[in-house]
């Protein structure tokens, strides 16, 4: 059951009824040295498969901050970054000695990385997310900073397990269900992606920037995809967002907008400026989440879809502060 792929890669698992085994793969180490601004080491735990098609499923997760009573903060990354994008803000939130935690999803970052495109479900990577965050960490008492499909899984999770979570920052993100399409940016992205014979992960966070990318982070975002056999993951996320109302997790979506329009407890919508993807899903969240009630909600400005990259150190200050205010 075991076959190279590329630079490290191995199949693991049984396969059910109806799926095949899936195969990992896992990018070499040496791929994360002396990253610019980066330096720190993952904890990884291992998760199930919900569809039972492979073995356990190596994820990364990255801690910094006190340990003990208080909250935590869940960074969450999007397409196609993983927890390299949260490096300024994981450094004000340890300035701050406030406890986070950043997780690499499924087929992003250090974690594993299932090779094919019909591998990555949305229900699969929510399931992953919420047994490496309730299980094998054991998180509770949360402050959600959920960026593109950082949101798309994080909102889920917030619906699904509200006490949880003492607050949510939604940044440049939303949780579409294929009743109201997506706009036409967002379509062109897709495309690109579904039309690039090799796709540069750099090149396309770069664009999704507006204040520039340097070329060291550029080699950072690229560096969990040693060739294009481990780029599955940045490859299927688009062709998993809810397009049409019959798309497999629409209802689940639904149902996650249902809860958050009971969800009392603070919920901050920090979006960018520059964002045409995402921009106009910030004034349904303030309106349809109860949280969001009496919260002067911020604007980044001069940002872009990866106002992390952009607007790092602001939108750091903006958590500290919502973190202190929580924790009263």
């Amino acid at each position: 059951m075991t076959r190279p792929f590329g630079a490290v890669g191995f199949r693991v698992g049984r396969p059910s009824a109806t799926l095949r085994a899936v195969e990992l793969l896992r990018t070499p180490d040496d791929r994360f040295t002396a990253l610019s601004g980066f330096a720190h080491e993952p904890r990884y735990v291992e998760v199930t498969d919900p569809d039972e098609a492979s073995g356990p499923v190596r994820v990364a997760t990255y801690r910094v901050g006190p340990e003990g009573p208080g909250p935590t903060v869940l960074l969450l990354h999007g397409e196609p970054t993983w927890s390299y994008l949260y490096r300024s803000i994981l450094d004000t939130l340890a300035g701050a000695g406030i406890p986070a935690v950043a997780v690499d999803l499924v087929g992003f970052g250090r974690s594993d990385k299932p090779a094919a495109v019909g591998d990555h479900t949305y229900a699969r990577h929510v399931a992953w997310v919420r047994e490496a965050v309730f299980d094998a960490l054991g998180l509770d008492d949360l402050v959600l900073v959920g960026q593109d499909w950082g949101g798309l899984i994080g909102l889920r999770l917030v619906a699904d397990a509200p006490k949880r979570f003492r607050a949510v920052v939604a940044a440049n993100t939303g949780l579409p269900t294929g009743d109201v399409d997506m706009p036409e940016p967002w379509w062109r992205f897709r495309r690109a992606v579904e039309g690039a014979a090799t796709l540069d992960v750099g090149r396309f966070v770069a664009s999704g920037c507006t204040r520039g990318l340097g070329s060291a982070a550029r080699a950072a975002y690229d560096a969990p995809f040693p060739d294009d056999a481990f780029t599955a993951g940045p490859r299927a996320m688009p062709l998993l967002v809810p397009t049409r109302p019959d798309d497999p997790e629409s209802a689940a979506n639904r149902a996650a907008w249902d809860a958050l329009g009971r969800f009392t407890r603070p919920f901050l919508v920090a979006f960018s400026d520059g964002d045409p993807i995402t921009g106009p899903m910030a004034p349904t969240l303030r309106a349809h989440v109860p949280g969001a009630a009496d919260l002067d909600h911020p604007v980044l400005h001069g940002a872009g879809h990866f106002l992390q990259e952009d607007a790092g150190a602001e939108l750091g200050s903006i958590v500290v502060g919502l973190v202190r205010r929580v924790a009263r």
